[in-house]
């Protein structure tokens, strides 16, 4: 996989550099979203599609990039070990162009809900970006957590991007029925049984899985299309739940607009101005890189 800068408002677009007989090309927004079983899988009407894009697009949307061709050779976007650390860095160090033209980011005006059985996602009006998110599972190493983020000033890099996927121990025999998750290993998915972390590291932070859902949530809203200043919420929510909810916001008249952000806008925007510096947060992590259950 590589990334290429591209001109102002030419958005995130995936090209299958494996497919040559068609249109190998696939916009990276909420409309092209073919499948949300597990991931993120996003198609084109020829029948090419790129899965798992969620974390490329955090990494992306995390760094301030909304311009950027992404090359693939595969149908699958790399695992890695699970989290956005190592597209952030790749990113980070190749460094950022900065394009001729305001940011342009799309305004929440109206509170937007979707729910179905126990899952609620929203959108509601902020000046900037913030998420909000509950997750509660079985699992006593995971059980009940909470997180809030103020997403400006970088934080994605310092706070989400090294969180990494997950799965309870018990579920993994129906991710392979249903073809999923048939790469899995300790160095790219965290596997929880009861009150245990399967993995030796343990967890990189106590809410690491609060956190990567956010992550996860993060990446799928990047599919806007643009930058949004909202909050979202999302409660024991999934990638569907956020894909319905960027449809139900963009098909609500009203509930949003689309902005030229000033440099005071700017400075909410999620990655505006990270620099290399951001990454250089081992203190931060080792406070909570023991706190694993084992």
């Amino acid at each position: 996989m590589r990334l290429f800068p591209e001109e102002a408002d030419c958005g995130v677009c995936f090209t299958r550099t494996d497919i040559t007989d068609r249109n190998n090309r696939i916009s990276a927004t909420y409309d092209k979203v073919a499948s949300t079983d597990l991931r993120t899988v996003i198609g084109n009407s020829d029948g090419v599609r790129v899965s798992t894009v969620e974390h490329i697009m955090a990494a992306l949307a995390g760094t301030g990039i909304f311009n950027v061709r992404v090359e693939i050779d595969g149908p699958e976007v790399p695992i890695m070990d699970g989290s956005s650390e190592q597209f952030v860095q790749e990113i980070l160090l190749a460094g950022v162009r900065q394009v001729d033209a305001p940011i342009r980011a799309i305004r929440i005006l109206e509170d937007v809900t979707v729910t179905k059985d126990d899952v609620t996602v929203s959108l509601s009006p902020s000046p900037g970006f913030e998420i909000d998110f509950y997750i509660e599972y079985e699992s006593e190493a995971i059980g009940t957590q909470t997180k809030s983020l103020n997403m400006a000033n970088g934080a994605f890099v310092r706070e989400l991007s090294l969180s990494r996927t997950f799965v309870e121990h018990a579920d993994i025999p129906k991710v392979w029925a249903r073809g999923l998750g048939r790469g899995g290993s300790f160095a790219t998915t965290m596997v929880i049984a009861g009150p245990s972390v399967l993995n030796p590291e343990g967890f990189r932070y106590r809410d690491e899985c609060v956190r990567h859902k956010m992550l996860d949530a993060f990446g799928d809203l990047a599919l806007a299309g643009a930058p949004i200043l909202g909050k979202f919420t999302g409660i024991k929510a999934g990638h569907s739940a956020t894909n319905k909810l960027l449809r139900k916001l963009f098909s609500t008249p009203g509930a949003w607009d689309v902005v030229n952000c000033d440099e005071a806008m700017n400075d909410l925007i999620p990655g505006y101005h990270i620099m290399v510096e951001d990454l250089r947060r081992d203190h931060e992590i080792g406070m909570d890189s023991h706190a694993g259950l084992h």
